[in-house]
């Protein structure tokens, strides 16, 4: 169920965003579609997801209609704030959004396609489990407009899949590639590195099954020891391993290495596309900062230099929309300072790289040692006046962001 929720300032009952606020036409507009329900919890998941024993009240069956309430609630707020925009990206996410009926994903698209249109072109990507994806339901979702799925793979060994309590059948994977490819979908394909007792070995096993796979997209995760999850009280208690790093940086290494020679091109640390027309142009528009509205409960949006976010809890979520009430818990406004220093962090991640202008001029005399470490590109910085991390800077992109603003 993920971390205790953020407060911050107070959101108005009808969900109105801060006087003054104004929207550019400019600015590309995303939305994310929040779909929490799991048929089980993995123990290193930290997201906001439940599942059947967790909802207390709320509606599996019910919760296309009420996420609907709250798309009719955001347009009310930004007829208020400028001219309405046609979204760019559309991305269901989770949790497993293909647990629901496609009729229910499809439903819930149509009805923010209604409310604000949706650009010739835009991507719209739903995240699936292999074990979930038919020809049927793969062609419903085409159908309503989807051309895009992010395959759960997670690894293609299974004592990996079972040390992350990972649930789906490894041969499913290429049963769900195949689907969505003769429905005609692009395919990504999503994999986690680190697990406990997962050796080099084991790691290019699951890269070399995903590069058979010949999918459009690649993301490849470390694991992340996340608090209060149960992988994290397992290792506190001495169960399982922790992750090792210096593993992890091989492991890094390996995939950055192989998915390159197969003609992949890394465009943020994590994440390899088969040409730029693949990259997930959703969540670059994370990284490059431009303004998304997240549906669903915990789910998080921002807009015109506002962030904020909903309850966490289905019942509550559902609850607050039903009463006519907006379902964000808290905003906050970053000032110019906060700003930037995200703006560091986030770009700097990403193929493009982060502006030297974007930089405090009290740190930009630190590029000249991060390219004698051999950390950021050196024909980047001197040419394009952009930071570009080299592979060992992707690794130690932490420490390069410390030098760029501590």
């Amino acid at each position: 169920m993920g971390g205790p929720l953020l407060d911050g300032d107070p959101v108005p009952s009808d969900g109105s965003l801060p006087r003054g606020t104004r929207t550019s036409s400019d600015i590309d507009f995303g939305v994310y579609l929040h779909v929490p329900f799991c048929r089980v919890r993995c123990g290193y998941c930290d997201f906001n997801t439940y599942t059947a024993t967790e909802l207390r009240g709320a509606r599996q069956d019910a919760y296309a209609d009420t996420l609907l309430q709250e798309v009719a609630l955001s347009r009310r707020v930004l007829e208020g704030v400028g001219e309405l925009r046609p979204i760019s990206t559309v991305f269901f996410g989770g949790g497993t959004p293909t647990l629901l009926p496609a009729g229910d994903l499809a439903r819930m698209l149509d009805g923010v396609r209604e409310a604000f249109g949706i650009r010739e072109g835009a991507e719209i990507t739903v995240e699936a489990n292999p074990d979930t994806v038919t020809d049927e339901m793969v062609a419903e979702l085409r159908a309503a407009g989807v051309n895009r799925m992010s395959i759960g793979m997670q690894s293609a060994v299974p004592h990996v899949l079972a040390a992350l309590e990972r649930t789906h059948d490894p041969a499913n994977v290429s049963t769900a590639v195949a689907a969505a490819r003769r429905g005609g979908l692009d395919v990504s394909v999503d994999l986690i590195y680190g697990a406990p007792g997962e050796s080099l070995e084991d790691w290019r096993s699951s890269v070399e099954a995903a590069l058979a796979l010949e999918p459009d997209h690649i993301s490849a995760y470390a694991l992340i020891i996340e608090d209060g999850t149960k992988l994290a009280r397992q290792i506190r208690r001495g169960e399982v391993p922790a992750p090792d790093d210096d593993l992890q940086a091989d492991m890094y290494e390996l995939v950055d290495e192989r998915l390159g020679a197969a003609g992949y091109d890394w465009y943020e640390i994590s994440n390899f596309a088969r040409g730029d027309d693949h990259r997930s142009r959703h969540n670059l528009a994370y990284w490059q900062g431009t303004d998304w509205w997240g549906y669903g409960p915990g789910a998080h949006s921002h807009i015109a230099g506002t962030r904020f976010w909903n309850v966490k809890h289905p019942a509550a979520y559902a609850q607050r929309l039903d009463a006519g009430l907006s379902p964000a818990h808290a905003r906050e406004q970053p000032d110019a300072e906060a700003a930037r220093l995200e703006r560091v962090l986030l770009q700097s991640r990403i193929r493009s790289g982060l502006p030297l202008a974007e930089i405090a001029p009290e740190f930009r005399a630190n590029v000249a040692g991060l390219i004698a470490d051999g950390l950021i590109e050196p024909a980047a910085a001197l040419r394009e006046q952009r930071v570009v991390l080299t592979r060992t800077g992707r690794l130690l992109a932490d420490a390069v962001v410390r030098a760029l603003t501590e």
